[in-house]
C-alpha cells in the first residue's frame, strides 16, 4: 500500500487535546466532556493520566458521589502514547493489543487524541 494514501494519526486526532486536572471532580470531568462532545480526557498530573467516560460510568455505578471523587482516584496512568505520523493501521493494533479506546497524540508535548471511534471512522 502506497504510503502516501494511508492515514496517519495527525489527520484525524482532535486537537487540541482537551485536559483536566487530577484535583478536579468526576463530575466536572463528566460535564465537560459532555460539553465538548468527547469520551476522554488527558489528566494534567506529575504523571500525565487519562479519564474515560467509562470510568465515569463506574463511580456511579459503584454508587460513589462524583461530586466528591477525584479524576486523580480514577484515571489510568501512565498512559500509551501515540506521535501524530503513525498510521491508522499501526493505532488499531495498539489499541487492541493493549485493550485500550483512547491514545494521546505526543509531539514534544501533548498535542491531540485519537479514539478507536476514529481509527474505526478511517479504517471501514
Amino acid at each position: 500500500m502506497n504510503t502516501e494514501t494511508r492515514t496517519r494519526v495527525e489527520d484525524i486526532m482532535s486537537s487540541p487535546v482537551a485536559t483536566i486536572s487530577e484535583t478536579a471532580t468526576v463530575r466536572e470531568a463528566a460535564t465537560r466532556m459532555r460539553e465538548q462532545d468527547i469520551s476522554s480526557l488527558l489528566v494534567t498530573a506529575t504523571e500525565a493520566g487519562i479519564v474515560t467516560s467509562t470510568d465515569v460510568l463506574d463511580v456511579v455505578a459503584d454508587g460513589r458521589d462524583p461530586g466528591k471523587v477525584l479524576v486523580g482516584d480514577v484515571m489510568t496512568a501512565p498512559v500509551e502514547t501515540v506521535t501524530p505520523d503513525l498510521f491508522m493501521e499501526e493505532v488499531a493494533a495498539m489499541m487492541t493489543s493493549f485493550g485500550i479506546k483512547h491514545l494521546p497524540v505526543v509531539d514534544d508535548d501533548y498535542v491531540g487524541m485519537v479514539s478507536s471511534t476514529d481509527v474505526a471512522a478511517q479504517l471501514s
